[in-house]
């Protein structure tokens, strides 16, 4: 049976809406994939807030090489002219750096010995980085499904512009 990953996004649920979510699907390690692990709007998603509120049967971690908000230098010609939105380019760049593979091994590890969550503030994960690393989690052999409620989760599958070179991911404009 291949590893799984799951995502889940915050958004302004209620930590216990979450907390159920995560105990419905048997959630080992909650992976906070955020650059500022920090809400001012949602304060009960600030980091200290979670490692407070969380179980014990839950740990929580955070990924920083996996977080978000990545910017290409000026002048850097991008490989992943798929994407429009300059976020998500901007991101698939950083998915080939040495610190992106860093943080994917230490969330393949996790996911070797649990059932870990990723976890970001975007409710929808098409929306999201975690779609990128869902990209990078699926070439490594991992299941991926995105947590939409308590009952409900989602396989994740390939986006259609990505390009697999040698365990690589690019996203080119067709």
């Amino acid at each position: 049976m291949a590893n799984r990953v799951y995502t889940i996004g915050h958004s302004t649920r209620t930590f216990d809406e979450v907390l159920s979510m995560l105990q419905k699907h048997e959630i080992t390690d909650l992976v906070d994939v955020r650059s500022f692990p920090a809400s001012r709007t949602n304060p009960q998603w600030n980091q200290d807030a979670i490692v407070d509120a969380l179980p014990s049967a839950i740990r929580y971690r955070w990924i920083r090489e996996l977080g978000g908000r990545r910017h290409t230098p000026k002048g850097v010609e991008s490989v992943n002219t798929a994407w429009r939105v300059k976020a998500f380019r901007d991101y698939a760049d950083h998915m080939m750096s040495s610190e992106f593979s860093q943080g994917l091994g230490k969330l393949l590890g996790l996911a070797a010995h649990g059932r870990p969550v990723i976890l970001c503030s975007e409710a929808v994960p098409w929306r999201c980085h975690r779609r990128l690393i869902t990209d990078a989690l699926i070439v490594a052999g991992t299941d991926v499904l995105h947590i939409m409620s308590a009952t409900a989760a989602k396989p994740a599958s390939l986006n259609e512009n990505a390009v697999v070179r040698n365990g690589r991911i690019t996203y080119p404009a067709a």
